[in-house]
């Protein structure tokens, strides 16, 4: 099976548990305004890679990933803009005894996603905000996608972890965020949350690309500001990074 890749990372060490191989697909239908990767956003770009390559990579470092229990992460891009691609390779990794996550905004049909997660065990799950109308400003997408798919999860029994990045005067609102942790608590999947503070490393990609870069003067959270969102998911009882 062939699909279209950004890039690949051998030895990754956050995006899921113990040292990974990432997969980072090309493709995104968000345009989130911090996106670092901003070159992943068109399906036609990137280059084109086979599964069977792929594996065959992938397991030079098996010894790594087993003895740190790791395995295969499928980034983006979003990973579900080529489900097919993934599931293949997810089948594979399968075969041969490797952990397999794939990190999502949730912006998919439940139906498109559903044949990839018969062979995914961790979900890392992007919500960017909780807020509608702050979501669909900061994404172009509406919000209902994700929560679906969170709750779906729930329900497969596919263990999530959560992503949110706190951006200042953005998505660091506490009655958002206490929105968010109240909508968490309700799942029983969830086995951690990371709070990622704002950067803006990707800022020169939006630049040779032609694009406007609308938060050029935002400042990255400072410590005091990352710790009282964190606050607010640990009153919920919530397993906060």
């Amino acid at each position: 099976m062939k699909g279209r890749i950004h890039s690949i990372e051998t030895c990754g060490a956050v995006d899921g548990p113990g040292l990974r191989y990432i997969v980072f697909t090309q493709g995104c239908p968000l345009r989130c305004k911090y996106c670092h990767n901003p070159d992943t956003w068109k399906l036609q770009d990137g280059n084109e890679a086979d599964t069977e390559e792929l594996i065959t990579d992938i397991l030079k470092y098996k010894s790594f990933m087993k003895a740190s229990n790791g395995g295969v992460t499928v980034s983006g891009g979003e990973p579900f803009l080529q489900a097919d691609f993934v599931r293949d390779l997810f089948i594979k990794c399968k075969e041969n005894g490797l952990h397999t996550t794939i990190d999502t905004s949730g912006y998919v049909d439940i139906e498109n996603a559903d044949p990839v997660l018969d062979y995914t065990d961790l979900v890392l799950l992007d919500i960017k905000s909780y807020n509608q109308n702050i979501y669909k400003n900061l994404t172009g997408v509406p919000l209902d996608r994700t929560l679906a798919l969170a709750k779906h999860l729930e329900k497969r029994g596919i263990p999530i972890w959560i992503r949110y990045v706190l951006v200042p005067n953005l998505t660091d609102n506490e009655e958002d965020i206490e929105a968010l942790a109240t909508f968490l608590e309700t799942l029983t999947n969830v086995e951690r949350i990371d709070i990622l503070p704002f950067h803006k490393m990707g800022e020169y990609k939006w630049e040779q690309l032609g694009y406007e870069y609308e938060l050029t003067d935002t400042i990255e959270p400072n410590i005091d500001a990352t710790n009282k969102a964190a606050d607010i998911f640990r009153k919920h009882h919530l397993p906060i990074i």
